[in-house]
């Protein structure tokens, strides 16, 4: 019984805040019209979904919103390794958790104050074009900001904790006679790396790439405060459609389980591809 009871309130909280208010996105997305009339039967039809594919103006932002979030993906974990390398075996046992607690500080705040300091960071009079300009390098300043550059370092920013912490907690537990065994062994730093630390690291980049990835693809604040009128991505017109005045819900329904299934088939063929590879050592 207390069994029962401890695993029903997280089942109950899935089943009705997770899974439900996606059946019910998929329901509205087969509709011809929402909301149903109480008077008329609700008729349901493939309309939504034939427009998606029938519009080059719905598929491009689609294309660009897979691309832009593999790409952030790969610069996220690029940059991130490096740093969750360094906490979890340069820095010493003593000091791990002061040195993560520091990296974790900035994202208590909120996504958009988070959001808006990259703004003053990379605005034309914002802390790095003054930086620039106070030691000569520039005369004028650079425009960074409403640029593919600034919505790509923005969503970097705001989603490098999900590549963090995967990252650190596989990396802490690599062993670190491992790494000493293959140094006696004659392996170079690279090699080593190569062929001990990454793949015994594997199932942390697999989790913060799967995380970092379903986070971008459908990222939707960031766009609209740093990207430019050439980076309109998905979210931003499924919100069109659900915003829209005249009644375009099924509409965006259909082209949100579209980007979810798309998303989550791209996610389960990654983890099937790299997470399954056995790992050889040397």
């Amino acid at each position: 019984m207390r069994l029962a009871l401890l695993a029903g309130v997280p089942l109950v909280w899935i089943a009705f805040l997770h899974i439900g208010p996606i059946f019910q996105m998929a329901n509205i997305s087969f509709m011809a019209d929402y909301p149903p009339q109480p008077d008329k039967p609700v008729a349901y039809t493939l309309a939504n979904y034939r427009l998606f594919f029938s519009d080059p103006l719905y598929f491009q932002p689609f294309i660009r919103s897979l691309v832009f979030a593999a790409v952030v993906t790969v610069s996220t974990l690029v940059i991130v390794y490096p740093v969750a390398y360094y906490v979890a075996k340069v820095v010493q046992p003593k000091n791990r958790v002061r040195a993560l607690l520091l990296l974790l500080i900035p994202f208590w705040a909120g996504e958009l104050i988070r959001t808006f300091s990259v703004i003053m960071l990379l605005a034309n009079r914002g802390a790095l074009n003054v930086l620039l300009r106070e030691i000569g390098l520039i005369d004028r300043p650079i425009p960074m900001l409403y640029t593919s550059f600034s919505l790509s370092f923005g969503v970097i920013y705001l989603l490098a904790l999900y590549m963090l912490l995967p990252l650190y907690s596989a990396i802490e537990k690599i062993p670190t006679s491992l790494v000493h065994a293959a140094a006696d062994l004659g392996a170079g730093p690279f090699q080593r790396f190569r062929r001990v630390i990454l793949p015994l690291s594997k199932d942390g980049i697999v989790s913060g790439c799967s995380l970092v990835y379903l986070t971008s693809v459908g990222v939707f604040a960031a766009p609209l405060l740093l990207g430019g009128p050439n980076a309109v991505i998905f979210p931003e017109v499924i919100a069109q459609l659900f915003h829209s005045s005249n009644d375009k819900w099924p509409e965006g329904a259909a082209f949100a389980i579209l980007m979810l299934v798309v998303s989550l088939a791209t996610v389960g063929l990654f983890m099937r591809v790299v997470g399954g590879r056995s790992v050889r050592l040397m």
